[in-house]
């Protein structure tokens, strides 16, 4: 199950059985202004996974806050969420709408630069 509005998803699952995973994950994000990196997005992710309590926050500059599905994944998978459940598939219109929300907020539009250190 997963709940969007903009600035907050929702992602919630549970177990089947013994050898499935239950999560209920929170991301929040703001826009915020980094000293060094300019205007970006700041991400919370909150929660618990298997019963363990996660709280991780990122932030991402302007030029790559698109790119927060893989932090996400990243941490996931750091709590205990298995690759093969880590994909986003399920939950990509959720993803969609979020990705549409920080492009907003961001004001970012096609064709905006990319600060070639960023690239490395």
């Amino acid at each position: 199950m997963a709940t969007f509005e903009p600035g907050h998803l929702h992602i919630e699952r549970h177990a089947l059985n013994k050898d499935d995973v239950s999560y209920n994950v929170y991301i929040d994000y703001e826009v915020t202004q980094d000293p060094k990196e300019g205007k970006g997005m700041q991400f919370t992710m909150h929660g618990s996974i298997q019963g363990k309590e996660l709280k991780e926050s990122f932030f991402l500059p302007k030029d790559q806050a698109y790119n927060f599905a893989s932090n996400v994944t990243r941490i996931a998978e750091k709590y205990g969420i298995p690759k093969t459940l880590s994909s986003i598939g399920p939950i990509h219109p959720y993803y969609d709408a979020m990705f549409e929300d920080v492009r907003v907020q961001l004001n970012m539009k096609s064709g905006d630069p990319v600060r070639p250190e960023h690239l490395e």
